[in-house]
C-alpha cells in the first residue's frame, strides 16, 4: 500500500491552481469528468502529484466541515516562502512559532477555498 494523492473541491479551479503554484506545485495534468468536473493534478518538484484539485461546474464553494484540518509541507526557508507570498497578497493566520521548545517553526496559510496549509521549516 502507498499513499496517492489528496484531492480538495474548489470554487474558482485557476485561482487554486495560481495558490498553490506560489507554494511551489507544478501543475501535472488535467482529466475532464464527462461535463460534469474537471480533476487538476498537482505536485512538488522531484514527487509526484499528490494534489487533486476538483472543480465541478457551476458550484462556487463548499462547507469545509469541522473535521477537515490542513496538509503539510516542508518548506527550506520559511521566512522567505512567507516573503513571497506577501507579495501576492497571501498572509500566514499567526506569525511563525514553535509548538515545543526545539522543535521546528511552523505556520498555517489558508488556500482560496479556506483549506489550511501548514508550513513545516526544515533543518
Amino acid at each position: 500500500m502507498r499513499y496517492l494523492h489528496t484531492c480538495y473541491r474548489v470554487g474558482d479551479l485557476e485561482k487554486s491552481i495560481a495558490f498553490y503554484k506560489q507554494l511551489g506545485f507544478e501543475e501535472r495534468g488535467r482529466m475532464p469528468i464527462r461535463d460534469e468536473a474537471i480533476n487538476v493534478f498537482l505536485g512538488l518538484p522531484g514527487d509526484e502529484p499528490r494534489l487533486e484539485l476538483t472543480y465541478n461546474f457551476g458550484v462556487t464553494s463548499y462547507d469545509l466541515g469541522t473535521g477537515y484540518n490542513h496538509i503539510a509541507l516542508a518548506v527550506e526557508d520559511l521566512d522567505g516562502l512567507l516573503a513571497r507570498l506577501k507579495e501576492v497578497g497571501i498572509e500566514p493566520e499567526r506569525p511563525p512559532y514553535r509548538v515545543r521548545e526545539g522543535g521546528s517553526r511552523i505556520c498555517f496559510v489558508r488556500d482560496p477555498d479556506g483549506y489550511r496549509i501548514e508550513l513545516i521549516e526544515s533543518a
